[in-house]
């Protein structure tokens, strides 16, 4: 779940055959940007300065992040309670507190989980994480290329597509270029999942300071990127029934305690594929 996500093979590697995973230390890293944002360790000098840039244009971006993973928790708890039991989540990020499985399965035991990032760090922190829990696994996948994701064999292992699922795709979509087609990567996603199913996700909104923001933090970084306008963001939800209270910023979508008021330009909703419609 990074503010702005990665993408770039479709791979992974068995639990029981875990190799150690290299990364470039020196180029600045969307998962490690994220988790300095939300007051981690798990980052570098070349991250902290890329994320300090992107403060420097846009100083709510922190408030950003830690509201955009109390959205996440609030949005499983949700799903998990509506009877959803499989969660499939696209860029899914350095793990933290609270990650999906752990709310998830605290609702129901019997979740299944796939993670799905190719970020190197991310898979590695994953797998050490989930070595032992056999309802959940990371695959390492790319987000533009859908059909590997929804094949993957380990993601078979634990998914039926069959049966309603929740696909979070949660601070990802704003790390694919218009150029990857990020419309029809959902479509096809949509087209696979069962009536009953939901969409879940978040985005960075197209602000000037966004905008700024966006590019002096990441045009160096290994993933763009790319807020967009709300109508731009709300059109994911083709073919989904947006569910109440709609998109609306992260900080509104079914608050715990009192409604915030504040305003962030980081937007969040839920869609769910009508039980009348057929499969595509």
């Amino acid at each position: 779940m990074n503010l702005f996500t990665r993408s770039t093979s479709a791979e992974s590697t068995p639990k029981s055959q875990l190799k150690p995973v290299q990364y470039d230390p020196s180029q600045p890293n969307a998962a490690r940007m994220y988790d300095y944002y939300l007051g981690g360790k798990d980052n570098g000098p070349v991250d902290r300065a890329a994320a300090e840039a992107a403060i420097a244009e846009e100083p709510l971006i922190p408030l950003m992040a830690r509201e955009n993973r109390a959205f996440l928790r609030r949005v499983v708890r949700h799903l998990a309670g509506r009877g959803i039991r499989q969660f499939v989540d696209i860029g899914s990020g350095l793990p933290t507190q609270a990650n999906t499985h752990e709310i998830a399965q605290e609702i129901a035991p019997e979740a299944r989980i796939v993670y799905v990032d190719n970020d190197p760090l991310v898979l590695a922190h994953g797998r050490a994480l989930l070595v032992t829990n056999a309802r959940t696994t990371i695959i390492k996948a790319d987000l533009r290329e859908p059909d590997a994701i929804i094949g993957h064999p380990e993601l078979k292992e634990l998914i039926d597509w069959s049966q309603p699922t929740a696909v979070l795709m949660i601070a990802a979509l704003h790390f694919i270029r218009d150029s990857d087609d990020p419309y029809g990567i959902v479509a096809k996603l949509r087209s696979v999942v069962a009536p009953g199913s939901f969409l879940a996700l978040s985005h960075g909104e197209r602000t000037r300071k966004m905008k700024r923001a966006a590019k002096a933090a990441y045009s160096k970084a290994n993933a763009p990127g790319v807020p967009r306008p709300r109508k731009a963001i709300e059109r994911f939800f083709t073919g989904f029934e947006l569910q109440d209270p709609g998109l609306v910023p992260v900080t509104q979508w079914r608050p715990d305690l009192v409604p915030r008021n504040r305003v962030i330009p980081f937007l969040g909703g839920v869609g769910l594929k009508p039980v009348e419609a057929s499969h595509g």
